[in-house]
């Protein structure tokens, strides 16, 4: 008799959230937000305001997901409320940046964290490359992460669960530490002038996009749906609850950083929570947070191999061209699509641009999720007695809020950073290219 396939429960489910969203973002992007914005409530608005954006768009996705029950996230959802080419361009850009850069980005972290607390895994391992002991680490981690994963999904549930948990409290700890030993720095967090200006400027809209890949994750449930146990239930609960946490924890944190650390020691840094203990608990115990933090990271590098495979698994089994891509193992993991994900993650691990990834992997990801909600109102519109066991909490002003906000960011990213734009419009062409290469072979989606 062959065994029940495992399902992810309530606890699983918010630790993939929370995973998925605590990591590189929060850990990384504050060092690039203050070379633009000075004023210490300016700099936490925009943890707060993204936090924002992300609840309203857990919201929406939550009505989605229970409409229409299955794995797959964007590309389920836009095949079915649009057309299959754009479900398919969401999946080609999910496959190929959503998760793949996400988790080499955080895979890259983990080792410049690693290496500001061992320096010398700064020395190339060959000669005349670029190849580091901190590059190995990186491709170590995701290797081994690939395979718990690829053996069992119930083993890859629990360790999730429990390196979450350790995650969070730690960051806890962190806060509560950070309250009560460091010092102020001279930094105004209530707001003024100067404050309420610098929400208004092109710098809080660039900067809403490294705050919104640190809150992206929050869908990351959304890929899982058909795993999940009671879906039409949980869904909406697993992603409500773990953005929220996330939104506590991120606004908690920064303030601690900002508190603690001179502007001047952050400004274009990437391991600005090694700098911040640093300043809080001195080199010795400042060296012992930044490896602790790396190995927090793992937890984010394990939530985004968990998930992303199974975009393209369903990819696999809607498209014959892709069929291939749709194979299980005995134990139920979508393997080649593991592998395809891993391989693309390790493509941008050894050629890495810290700064450049992240702002390219944002914009696209903040495209199709402008889309997906958008999706919210015209799914109402066409199929308005379609059975909604969840319905947007707030519809029709969260779905719009984010709509809004994420329309503002992406217009200022395109004058802002007209090169990454560019790179993610041709991920997305090329996505288009391969469709019609293939168009024969897809078949007019089922309805719901």
């Amino acid at each position: 008799m062959q065994a029940q396939p495992y399902k992810i429960n309530f606890r699983t489910g918010a630790s993939i959230v929370i995973a998925n969203m605590v990591g590189t973002g929060v850990f990384t992007s504050l060092g690039f937000q203050v070379l633009g914005i000075q004023s210490g409530f300016a700099l936490l608005m925009l943890w707060a305001v993204g936090g924002l954006i992300a609840l309203c768009g857990a919201v929406s996705y939550g009505e989605l997901a229970a409409a229409m029950p299955r794995s797959g996230g964007e590309y389920h959802y836009l095949s079915q409320i649009y057309h299959p080419a754009l479900g398919f361009l969401s999946g080609w850009v999910s496959a190929t940046v959503g998760f793949a850069a996400p988790t080499a980005l955080a895979a890259l972290a983990l080792g410049q964290y690693a290496q500001s607390v061992w320096p010398a895994l700064a020395t190339p391992l060959l000669a005349g490359t670029s190849f580091t002991g901190a590059t190995a680490l990186s491709v170590s981690v995701v290797l081994v992460l690939a395979l718990v994963h690829g053996r069992s999904a119930r083993a890859g549930s629990r360790l999730q669960v429990v390196i979450t948990a350790l995650k969070v409290l730690v960051l806890v700890g962190f806060i509560g530490a950070g309250l009560v030993v460091g010092e102020g720095q001279p930094l105004r967090f209530a707001p003024d002038a100067a404050g309420w200006q610098a929400l208004l400027s092109p710098a809080f809209a660039v900067s809403l996009v490294y705050v919104s890949y640190a809150y992206s994750g929050w869908n990351a449930a959304a890929y899982l749906t058909g795993e999940i146990e009671q879906p039409q239930r949980n869904l909406s609960r697993i992603l409500l609850t773990g953005t929220t946490i996330v939104l506590l924890l991120y606004v908690g944190l920064n303030y601690v950083f900002l508190r603690s650390t001179p502007l001047a020691g952050l400004k274009g840094q990437v391991e600005v929570g090694f700098i911040a203990a640093n300043s809080l608990f001195g080199p010795a115990l400042g060296r012992l947070t930044g490896a602790v933090i790396a190995v927090l990271l793992v937890s984010t590098i394990s939530a985004m191999i968990f998930a992303g495979p199974r975009i393209v698994q369903t990819m696999g089994e809607d498209l014959p061209a892709l069929r291939w891509l749709a194979g299980r193992s005995t134990a139920g993991i979508p393997v080649r699509a593991l592998l395809l994900q891993v391989a693309i993650t390790l493509v941008f691990i050894l050629k890495p641009d810290f700064k450049a990834v992240l702002v390219y992997a944002g914009f696209v990801l903040n495209l199709f999720t402008f889309l997906t909600v958008l999706g919210v109102f015209v799914l109402r519109w066409r199929q308005p007695n379609l059975p909604r066991p969840y319905r947007a909490w707030g519809y029709p002003l969260t779905p719009l809020l984010f709509l809004a906000l994420s329309a503002w960011t992406l217009i200022f990213i395109i004058k802002d950073k007209p090169t990454e734009s560019l790179y993610g419009l041709a991920t997305v062409l090329s996505g288009l290219l391969v469709y019609f290469i293939a168009q024969k072979s897809i078949p007019t989606p089922k309805p719901e």
